[in-house]
């Protein structure tokens, strides 16, 4: 289309990694379609970014609903937008022993971090292989590289997401389209608050990662084209030593990362 825009879309845009991945797209002058689910906090956002000179279009919608994602891509195509550059962020978790925590709600994590993820990959990767050119950045975590105690569905979804990346990314090799993986450790998000983890020794040692240097790593690699990339040094590690760990010896060690902070003072 001769008059047609090209955009960044960012889901999850008005907080944590992705807000700050959108201020990076906005500093290298991309147009941005930001999606949330709150809509003041999008326009908000957007006041922000709008600084960079660019233009900024808000769209909320909520990625737990199985037809949002359909809805954000047609409402993108009715708009008569081009995503050269797509962005699955949008991310949440639950804490606690599965036996104990909500069916529903770890239902509603999986059609956020998979099944919404999927779909959004799906229908514009293929517009992007149709034109021969497009990048996608996929939210994975270290998470998905080692068995999660207290958050077993979580780490399941972002092992899936992974997963997938790399699958995908492989069967389009040779089209000009690249899929990456941005893999952050714990990172100073409202991840935690949302998970109700708050209580739990991973944050209560206080050791998390910038947003704004998770976002960095994965911008980064996102331009080089890269499959992947561990964000942090002692994440880089921990993977590496974990690829070399049993499942079963890992899944204990996460334990004792995850559990309550209290019940590992005792």
């Amino acid at each position: 289309m001769k008059n047609q825009k090209h955009y960044a879309l960012i889901t999850g845009a008005t907080s944590g990694i992705g807000y700050e991945l959108a201020k990076l797209f906005a500093n290298d002058k991309f147009n941005l379609i930001i999606v949330a689910r709150d809509e003041a906090k999008l326009a908000s956002v957007a006041n922000t970014l709008k600084a960079a000179d660019i233009e900024v279009i808000t769209i909320a919608k909520d990625l737990f609903d199985p037809n949002a994602a359909f809805e954000l891509f047609e409402e993108v195509q009715r708009r008569g937008l081009q995503v050269d550059v797509l962005v699955n962020d949008a991310g949440q978790g639950v804490y606690g022993k599965f036996i104990e925590t909500d069916l529903n709600r770890e239902l509603d994590i999986i059609q956020l971090n998979i099944a919404s993820l999927v779909a959004l990959t799906k229908l514009f990767v293929r517009e992007m292989v149709g034109r021969k050119s497009g990048k996608i950045l996929n939210l994975a975590s270290v998470a998905g590289k080692a068995p999660g105690p207290y958050q077993a569905v979580y780490h399941g979804t972002k092992a899936f997401v992974h997963s997938f990346n790399e699958a995908v990314r492989t069967e389009i090799k040779d089209t000009g389209v690249s899929l990456t993986s941005l893999l952050p450790g714990a990172t100073d998000t409202d991840f935690f608050r949302k998970a109700d983890m708050l209580d739990s020794k991973v944050v209560q040692d206080g050791e998390l990662a910038d947003p704004a240097d998770v976002a960095k790593d994965g911008y980064e690699a996102l331009m080089k084209g890269k499959d992947m990339v561990v964000s942090g040094f002692k994440n880089k590690v921990q993977v590496a030593i974990g690829n070399l760990t049993p499942d079963h010896i890992q899944a204990a060690q996460m334990e004792k990362i995850q559990e309550p902070a209290d019940k590992a003072k005792e």
